[in-house]
């Protein structure tokens, strides 16, 4: 699994918070590159509940930055 700035990007929009499963139903229903999708289904899921793209990649620049 490797996370880009652009494909990181594709999530900006998502229906935050969000579990795995919606992220991966958001990504499929907006045309998201085949990465994404895959990139998302590699992440381990125990149920949790994603706050913001920072929380799938904590490299991922601020606003602010």
């Amino acid at each position: 699994m490797y996370w880009t700035l652009e494909l990181a990007s594709k999530l900006e929009d998502a229906p935050w918070p969000a579990t795995k499963d919606e992220l991966i139903d958001y990504a499929m229903r907006s045309g998201a590159p085949l990465e994404v999708i895959e990139n998302l289904q590699e992440m381990e899921d125990e149920g949790e509940i994603y706050e913001s793209i920072e929380d799938i990649w904590p490299d991922y620049p601020s606003k602010e930055d």
